[in-house]
């Protein structure tokens, strides 16, 4: 991640959360301690935050410009690069579901993102909200991409609509795919109610919901549910996945696909 794109979302933290500590931004932006403490002794003399014991905290007011609300959830340049390895796996699990000429919907993430390299070679009729991914595969591919009107949410890269009449009413999806902050016996997890928005506006449009997921996913809750596990037809995930919690997910009758990490490079 450059410098400058660290910077930003370091400050879209801090509008989302009002203080952070090192630690905190150390784990978000996936970057070392020293790191963020140069990145906020740098913002403070631009007086772009205020720099305090342990952490930085917001300007307030009039100290500050203007900035647009942001979404909860991690960022996606640092998301992307956790276990990057393996969510490329599960992508390239998830895109041999894909049959060229069908219409699919890729909801915005850091795994779903790593479809775009196997999704090079195919031709699909694609309606992603992930800014990012869109731009990739119009420069890389020769896939039919649309995007859903709305605002881009920098953060997470992603577009979201508040109007309930948008272009995604219009789109009907064999299949649609999508990574989770978590999933359990209480459903799929999300962690901002924007997101749940408009995620469920897309997977009413779509005739099966295939769930990208990590074996650190399994298990874990977020803030919020997105749906319950009888909504979700596939799971791929990765060997590492605790047994029980895939016998789980199997007995609810979903298709777990399970990914050899030995083949990560």
């Amino acid at each position: 991640m450059l410098e400058k794109q660290r910077h930003q979302l370091l400050l879209d933290i801090l509008d989302e959360q009002q203080f952070a500590s090192v630690n905190d931004l150390s784990t978000q932006l996936n970057a070392s301690e020293a790191t963020i403490r140069r990145d906020i002794t740098k913002l403070a003399k631009h007086e772009q935050l205020r720099k305090i014991r342990g952490g930085a905290e917001v300007l307030h007011g009039s100290e500050r410009r203007s900035r647009r609300p942001q979404l909860s959830g991690t960022a996606f340049l640092a998301a992307k690069e956790q276990r990057a390895d393996v969510k490329r796996l599960l992508a390239k699990e998830a895109v041999k579901f894909c049959e060229d000429g069908e219409f699919i919907i890729i909801n915005g993430g850091s795994s779903t993102y790593m479809m775009r390299e196997f999704l090079a070679e195919r031709h699909l009729n694609v309606l992603t909200n992930s800014f990012v991914l869109a731009q990739e595969l119009v420069e890389t591919s020769d896939n039919q991409i649309t995007l859903p009107g709305g605002e881009l949410y920098r953060k997470q890269g992603i577009i979201l609509s508040a109007f309930e009449n948008d272009t995604i009413q219009y789109y009907q999806a064999s299949k649609m795919f999508m990574g989770t902050p978590g999933i359990g016996k209480f459903g799929v997890m999300e962690s901002d109610p924007l997101l749940i928005q408009t995620e469920q506006k897309l997977k009413k449009q779509a005739d099966q919901l295939i769930v990208l997921a990590d074996s650190t996913k399994l298990g874990k809750r977020s803030n919020f549910i997105l749906c319950p596990l009888s909504e979700v037809d596939v799971l791929i995930t990765d060997s590492e996945a605790d047994p029980a919690l895939v016998k789980y997910f199997e007995n609810e009758n979903i298709q777990v696909i399970l990914v050899d990490v030995n083949q990560a490079d």
